[in-house]
């Protein structure tokens, strides 16, 4: 029987164990800037007024949010800062973050990028997962016709059939590599489309072992329900399931279109519902760890030890497969590195690409650290503390 790990994410030496003072004070200024709004959103105009302008500003990029955020512009720049992970018993999953134009060589050149990131993979022993957004690899206007009941022309019928070809070519070289794949979450009107792709992959890739993992939002309050049933059909069909649990990254946008064409929002009412139902869908994989394979993607303290003590509960080695934790680059080191301490699969989503064409992550990124009630006041408070407790022990 595994013996239980302690764990305590206010461990802030063993959190900040991998950066050197330089390298804290570094994260000190970055998170400085998020935790003031108005500093935020005059940053990040006044990074992309310069790139537009193509001003010299890459270095100093490198050196404060790109830097922070991201591993580095090319796959070979990222496999460093994987490697680092490593060192402290954390995997990562290479994330090519740029978005594309939106037309077909785009489209072509996205998924020979994360057939790289998988080769690349799976050279080393620390990087397990692929992971790609349908979207950067197909036309999403014929996947809401389709969600939508509604007949393709003959073009939208060929532009749909390569994003399926695609997608299906990655889930293959993930298995024939003996990786594991994550698809990305997308809006909700088009989900289902998404969703019969994945499960397709997986009928196909998850009869020996789970390969595939589809993403499910738990800031929709269908979602616990459409897990279950997800559950349901692979035990019916023979196959694994792969369920990568996050709270939701579309939350305005479902909502504002929700308002906008009258009809009933998708969203939680409030955030004790979504948190409720990630926790709900955490003892649901956990509890049914024979046939679902869990990614937990959390940045809350409180669903990651729930996952814990549950893995714990079900006598689940935290070295398996079974269950891994995932956090972002660059954010809440101090649950990711203790838990890793403690034994756990964690694996840190280490996004990259040129300066200029992650901007939008970036923008992503900061806006979420700089509301009110957002990450960064936190961050901020343990990498302060950190700083003081150097300090004293200096």
């Amino acid at each position: 029987m595994p013996t239980k790990p302690t764990i305590s994410f206010e461990n802030l030496e063993i959190a900040f164990a991998s950066k050197t003072d330089a390298e804290l004070k570094r994260t000190h200024l970055v998170f400085s800037l998020l935790n003031n709004k108005t500093l935020s959103d005059i940053g990040i105009a006044l990074t992309h007024f310069a790139l537009k302008l193509k001003l010299p500003i890459k270095w100093i990029m490198k050196q404060t949010m790109f830097g922070h955020f991201c591993g580095g512009e090319t796959i070979q720049e990222s496999i460093k800062a994987c490697e680092s992970l490593a060192n402290y018993g954390i995997e990562a999953i290479l994330d090519y973050s740029v978005e594309g134009k939106g037309d077909e060589e785009s489209f072509e050149k996205t998924t020979e990028e994360i057939r790289q990131t998988m080769v690349a993979s799976a050279k080393t022993d620390y990087m397990p997962f692929g992971v790609i957004k349908v979207t950067g690899l197909g036309d999403y206007h014929p996947m809401i016709k389709i969600q939508a009941g509604e007949p393709l022309t003959v073009e939208e019928q060929e532009a749909y059939d390569r994003t399926k070809a695609r997608v299906d070519m990655l889930c293959k070289t993930a298995h024939d590599l003996g990786l594991k794949i994550l698809i990305d979450a997308e809006e909700s009107w088009f989900q289902d489309t998404v969703d019969e792709l994945t499960y397709d992959a997986m009928e196909k890739y998850n009869k020996e072992r789970c390969v595939v993992y589809n993403t499910y939002q738990m800031y929709r309050h269908d979602m616990l329900g459409r897990l279950k049933k997800a559950k349901e059909t692979a035990a019916q069909k023979g196959y694994l399931l792969g369920a990568k649990l996050v709270r939701g990254a579309y939350m305005e946008k479902e909502g504002e279109r929700a308002e906008r064409l009258k009809y009933p929002s998708p969203i939680q009412p409030n955030k004790q519902a979504t948190d409720h139902d990630y926790n709900a869908a955490v003892e649901f994989c956990i509890s049914n760890h024979e046939r679902v394979f869990l990614m937990c993607g959390s940045h809350n303290e409180n669903s990651n030890l729930l996952a814990t003590a549950l893995m714990d509960k079900y006598n689940i080695d935290p070295k398996s497969d079974q269950v891994f934790f995932a956090q972002l680059y660059g954010m809440s080191d101090n649950i990711s590195f203790n838990l890793a301490n403690a034994g756990y699969r964690v694996v840190k989503y280490v996004p990259y690409g040129p300066v200029e064409k992650v901007m939008p992550y970036l923008t992503r990124r900061a806006a979420e650290n700089s509301s009110i009630a957002g990450q960064s006041s936190r961050e901020f408070e343990l990498i302060k503390r950190e700083m003081k407790r150097r300090k004293a022990v200096a």
